[in-house]
């Protein structure tokens, strides 16, 4: 079951609310571009949007939807022959927003609506890149294993010499701080 959107309406009622983004939606595949404010293009947006997913399908079911929501014949003709061809390669991401200064006289947040017509530009897939990487770094593994086996046959014997090292070290420490405190004593 539809449930109403939350917080307040285009309009007031959901029928004026229907009314605004269809004649928003109409306007914007007319011109290509409107300006209005930020609510209203953000509540037009996925309504635009779901109607040139429709338009890119091109038969005749999806023409009758969008005539249902899009009563000028002559901006659905638009929007099929120029706009959909247009935005074919395209999967989504059909309008842009634009944030403009706010309207003067009431101070409402302003924004422009307009249909991307840039061609689409694809990168690189990351997921190639991944597994590549990821096949180097278990070649360098590879190659440095023996080199670690080799070296940890060594370092016991390293940390032993410090080991000894270091209680010699200690052991010295330890007779300079007794012979310390004999003079301390022998000064007493």
């Amino acid at each position: 079951m539809p449930k109403p959107t939350k917080g307040p309406r285009l309009g007031g009622t959901p029928t004026h609310e229907g009314i605004i983004l269809r004649n928003l939606a109409t306007q914007l595949f007319e011109h290509g571009r409107i300006k209005t404010t930020e609510t209203k293009a953000r509540r037009v947006q996925p309504f635009a949007e779901k109607l040139i997913t429709k338009a890119k399908r091109g038969d005749l079911h999806a023409r009758r939807v969008v005539l249902a929501d899009i009563t000028a014949k002559d901006v659905v003709a638009k929007l099929f022959e120029e706009i959909a061809p247009q935005l074919a390669d395209r999967e989504g991401g059909y309008t842009r927003i634009t944030k403009v200064g706010p309207r003067k006289g009431d101070n409402a947040p302003m924004a422009i609506i307009e249909i991307v017509t840039e061609k689409v530009q694809k990168k690189a897939p990351k997921a190639d890149a991944a597994p590549a990487a990821a096949a180097e770094q278990e070649d360098v593994v590879e190659d440095q294993g023996p080199d670690l086996e080799e070296t940890g046959t060594d370092e016991p014997a390293v940390e032993a010499d410090t080991a000894e090292e270091v209680a010699a070290a200690e052991g010295i420490e330890v007779e300079q701080t007794e012979q310390a405190e004999e003079t301390d004593e022998a000064a007493k």
